[in-house]
């Protein structure tokens, strides 16, 4: 079998397994949904990535002597479901833009097996659909338990916690005030922080 080195070596209509991935030698980034590839959009916007770096800093500090551990794209997180995970049986394998993981059992070389606590998708114009729908109901289906979506333009912060298996609105942030983290008693983010410089 060839070696996969460009996204139009893929079959769109095959249903692929982490154990492919992680043969392949893409440029390119790439998430793994069901089975079916998905491309990650181009390089994002600089007001993305200032968010990113607020969002991160914030994070690093806030778990500082904690158990949790925060991660930046791109890494790998297998969402797994119910039965054995070997890579064969994979499906899914996502890279959200900002993540922390409580359980160290799940973080490996490769990246997190499983779902991560809390998951945060900082929005493009070309990614709002695909993280506000697809990513929305697969990581209620994965169980991650904190969820927030950061739209740059509007500045606001939307967040989402799992409450007996749905994702149930917990706040929309869009001014300067204090934003919790569910998942993380006792931590909070500042929302001026979150949007300084963009």
């Amino acid at each position: 079998m060839p070696v996969i080195t460009h996204i139009s070596q893929l079959d769109p209509t095959k249903t692929y397994t982490y154990a492919d991935y992680l043969t392949w030698r893409l440029d390119e980034f790439v998430e793994l949904i069901k089975g079916k590839v998905r491309l990650m959009s181009p390089a994002p916007l600089s007001s993305h990535q200032t968010i990113s770096f607020n969002l991160g800093g914030a994070i690093h500090a806030g778990l500082r002597g904690q158990k949790c551990r925060g991660f930046a794209a791109p890494f790998d997180v297998r969402l797994t479901t119910a039965g054995p995970n070997g890579d064969d049986q994979i499906t899914t394998v996502v890279q959200p833009d900002l993540c922390v993981v409580c359980d160290p059992d799940k973080i490996d070389r490769r990246g997190c097996l499983g779902a991560p606590d809390w998951v945060i998708e900082i929005l493009s114009p070309k990614t709002a659909a695909y993280d506000t729908r697809e990513k929305f109901s697969l990581y209620e289906e994965a169980g991650v338990a904190e969820y927030w979506l950061v739209f740059p333009g509007e500045q606001t912060v939307v967040t989402y916690v799992l409450e007996a298996g749905s994702y149930q609105l917990h706040g929309e942030y869009f001014e300067p005030g204090v934003i919790p983290v569910q998942t993380l008693p006792g931590f909070a983010v500042e929302w001026a922080e979150v949007f300084e410089g963009v």
